[in-house]
């Protein structure tokens, strides 16, 4: 039976009565994603979106055997002592979104230090945020159950919101990485669209760095047009993520199956694709390809022969021809 790692599952929340019991929804959560056959999950906890750190992760650790408290945090706000206080709770990684600066400014550093000190890896959105309505699919003026969607949220999201997809950029994980190179870092939706190129430079140079593959139905469209997976980005470096609600996942996994047989992806390649690349990541599994590179016999080193030492300038100018003086006319 074969297993899955889902990189990026959000902590389930009730917009129109968030201060509502959680409760049934992770517990509905739980058993969507089992049913579907994800073997471990990477919870997206707390923050600006949803109930506390200390109250979410409650719900989660109620499920040890699927899920993996993350803590969504906020960079402006949040210190490298709170990221002690979460690690005590019980959380295992961090995931961001919605910054106020670029991924890569300075400011942020001490959390990206503490979390490589951690082995935290990190999850970041890449590009638009989306939600609501996908104009490229409908619009309230042709279909009524968007029409409700953008009423109810309408309602839901009324104030405006200091958000830019140019500050969550896969260009941002490449300054990232170099700074902290032992820090894993994850970017989510294939770098989001618009940045493939980007995305696809930055993992095939960054040891740390991988993607996820969430996104929905248009990301999956361009993964398959510009041969994003195993061609611009190699099968070691991307994720499998469902980001989506609980009674879509099962489909979403059914569709990247197709996507895979479309692709003649290999088998070898699909298991690390679903379960090894994020369990490795987590630290679910050894890794394995590490230790077996470390045993294997190394060929003995190539000998170089020694150069002549180098002539004194002194010896040189003895050896050199005198050069004739210049006849002038």
């Amino acid at each position: 039976m074969r297993k899955i790692f889902d990189i990026h599952m959000h902590f389930p929340r009730n917009w129109e009565q968030p201060d509502a019991n959680p409760k049934p929804l992770v517990d509905n959560l739980y058993r969507r994603a089992a049913a579907a056959g994800i073997t471990k999950a990477n919870l997206l906890c707390g923050g600006r979106f949803g109930i506390s750190h200390e109250a979410s992760i409650k719900h989660a650790l109620r499920h040890p055997d699927l899920f993996i408290p993350t803590a969504m945090i906020d960079p402006e706000t949040t210190t490298p002592a709170r990221l002690a206080d979460l690690r005590d709770m019980g959380y295992r990684g961090l995931k961001m979104i919605g910054v106020l600066r670029d991924y890569d400014c300075e400011a942020y550093f001490p959390i990206y230090e503490q979390a490589q000190k951690f082995g935290w890896p990190i999850l970041l959105h890449m590009g638009v945020i989306g939600g609501g309505i996908d104009y490229r699919i409908t619009h309230p003026r042709r279909d009524q159950q968007a029409l409700a969607g953008y009423r109810r949220w309408a309602e839901i999201a009324k104030m405006a919101r200091n958000i830019s997809a140019i500050r969550m950029r896969p260009f941002h994980l490449d300054t990232i990485a170099n700074n902290f190179p032992e820090l894993r870092l994850i970017g989510a939706h294939l770098g989001g669209t618009g940045n493939y190129d980007e995305a696809a430079s930055v993992a095939r140079w960054r040891h740390n760095v991988y993607f996820d593959f969430s996104g929905g139905t248009t990301i999956e469209r361009h993964a398959v047009e510009r041969r994003l997976i195993g061609h611009e980005i190699g099968f070691e470096k991307l994720i499998f993520g469902s980001d989506t609600s609980p009674e879509k996942i099962a489909d979403h996994i059914r569709r990247w199956d197709t996507i895979f047989d479309l692709l003649d992806v290999p088998e070898d390649a699909r298991e690390r694709l679903w379960w090894a690349n994020g369990a490795e990541i987590y630290g679910e599994e050894p890794v394995t390809w590490l230790k077996k590179s470390a045993s294997r016999k190394q060929p003995p080193p190539v000998a170089i022969a020694a150069a002549p030492p180098a002539k004194s300038a002194a010896v040189r100018s003895r050896k050199a021809p005198a050069k004739k003086a210049r006849r002038t006319r």
